[in-house]
């Protein structure tokens, strides 16, 4: 039974991992594209202004896999709460950077 909550939360806290990160190259992709072009400042300012959001949430994901690699079965519940979290928390964000920058609201 522990191995497959293990297993469980292994494969939680990696999907959420894949959210933040997923977050933070949506930023650095307008970045890039908003850098290339003329008076595409502020989309750059505005994805700037988001990235702590990117970064904190990758962070608590990140630690949320920590944890679910140690191991017991606790530290694996506790790891895929976290987790999930971190990742719904990234996924939201991310929806809010999407259709503010769709609306030109930045």
């Amino acid at each position: 039974m522990g191995a497959l909550i293990g297993i469980v939360a292994l494969l939680v806290t990696l999907v959420a991992v894949v959210a933040a990160v997923g977050h933070g190259a949506y930023l650095g992709m307008l970045t890039s594209a908003a850098k290339k072009r003329p008076g595409g400042q502020p989309v750059v300012d505005f994805a700037r202004k988001r990235l702590p959001v990117a970064g904190a949430t990758v962070g608590v994901t990140l630690v949320s896999l920590l944890i679910a690699l140690s191991g017991g079965v606790g530290a694996d519940v506790f790891a895929m709460l976290l987790g999930a979290g971190g990742g719904a928390a990234s996924l939201k964000a991310l929806q809010t950077s999407q259709s503010k920058f769709r609306n030109n609201d930045y």
